[in-house]
């Protein structure tokens, strides 16, 4: 028996008993969809999260408190940043282009009757270049608004779009924890979910240290070094400031310094680390529609034994039996696969519009789903197959 004849008997097989050809492949159907929707969800959080974190650019270091062990023990003691540690670093850290110290907290925005609770982040002008924002309407604040603690406001396009229903009303006043701001200026939509400044409003240091969020410290000063290529060398120099500054001698730092690139290279491995075990779930649905898949041609082997004696009596052998029933069983997987990954694909998309979420669909997905659900039959498929062939043919077509 050639490839072809086989496979020709086994389509005739499976169109003989549509139903259970389809009950038998919706295992497979399933599995191979669950993949492509769980990988595509998972390629599409990434690929958000990239995009958010590159568009802040790779020369960009934050700086932020943390904790330390005291000298007699394991008990911690929190490290704090403050207008002396910014100036520290102003004056001694060569090779930067622009320094924002910065507070943050959330808080409440009103306008008339609509309100919207949003991230507010007090810091100086130099947060537009550290941060890379671009705005969409009217301007940002001036140091001198920085230093006279003026009530002004920049919205991102979130807050805009729900306080003003998406229209950029400049001039305006919205209350944040009751205190009247002008809104002086709107950014410019930039994607991502991911500590997205969409959703962020913007205003001066002083102002939000004194009339909103009450920090006399800082909770992060951001620094962006002049090239990604003097990254390394401005951190060590800013640990070297801050080590001095806080008189660190042998003890651990009382701050920490994550750069752009390291929170790039994590947040990939960490995607991808979560993305393969989901899909490794998903493929467990695969061989529960394996099991299915043996169950059937057990069955059919059961069905057709008066036929497997008629075709060893002819002068099948063997090795022609197994073939034929090895190739019923992975037809039906990869017919099941092919169904499966346009099922997959289809959901993704839907996904993808309905919820506003990014989904990929990588090729090498559709790929592994395929070639595993491949495996699947060929495996589940074998043991039926090799009891077909292995029949006696006298006992065969005694068989009722």
């Amino acid at each position: 028996m050639t490839l072809l004849q086989g496979l020709r008997s086994a389509l005739t097989s499976l169109l003989a008993n549509k139903m259970r050809s389809f009950l038998t492949m919706l295992g497979v159907i399933i599995g191979v969809a669950a993949v492509i929707v769980v990988v595509a969800i998972g390629e599409g959080l990434k690929a958000d999260v990239m995009q958010r974190i590159q568009g802040l650019g790779t020369n960009l270091l934050m700086i932020s408190p943390s904790s330390r062990r005291g000298p007699h023990g394991p008990v911690s003691r929190p490290g704090r940043l403050t207008d002396e540690d910014w100036e520290a670093l102003e004056a001694n850290v060569t090779n930067v282009s622009a320094l924002a110290p910065t507070v943050q907290g959330s808080a409440s925005i009103k306008y008339r009757n609509r309100t919207h609770s949003s991230r507010v982040l007090g810091s100086t002008p130099d947060i537009v270049t550290v941060q890379n924002l671009a705005l969409a309407a009217g301007r940002f604040f001036t140091a001198s608004e920085q230093r006279s603690r003026a009530r002004v406001v920049v919205l991102g396009s979130t807050v805009v779009e729900e306080l003003f229903y998406g229209r950029a009303l400049l001039e305006e006043t919205v209350r944040i924890k009751g205190v009247p701001f002008q809104v002086i200026g709107v950014l410019e939509e930039k994607g991502g979910s991911w500590g997205s400044p969409d959703d962020q409003v913007y205003i001066p240091l002083s102002t939000a240290r004194q009339r909103i969020l009450g920090q006399s410290n800082l909770s992060t000063i951001y620094i962006s070094a002049a090239s990604t290529k003097v990254v390394t060398e401005v951190e060590e120099s800013v640990t070297q400031v801050l080590r001095r500054q806080h008189r660190v001698r042998n003890e651990e730092d009382d701050f920490r310094i994550r750069s752009q690139a390291e929170i790039l290279t994590t947040m990939s491995e960490t995607s991808a680390t979560l993305t393969r075990f989901l899909a490794g779930i998903a493929l467990v649905s695969l061989l529960v529609g394996g099991v299915g898949i043996m169950n059937i041609m057990l069955v059919s082997v059961a069905e057709r034994t008066r036929e497997i004696g008629i075709r060893k009596a002819v002068g099948a052998r063997r090795r022609d039996i197994l073939t034929q029933f090895l190739i019923e069983s992975t037809a039906l997987s990869v017919i099941g696969g092919i169904i499966g990954s346009i099922i997959g694909i289809g959901i993704s998309r839907l996904v993808g519009s309905g919820l506003g979420w990014t989904t990929v669909v990588p090729p090498w997905a559709i790929l592994v789903a395929f070639l595993f659900a491949a495996v699947v039959g060929i495996f589940f498929g074998y043991y039926p197959s090799r009891k077909a062939a292995l029949l006696d043919p006298i006992e065969c077509l005694r068989y009722e």
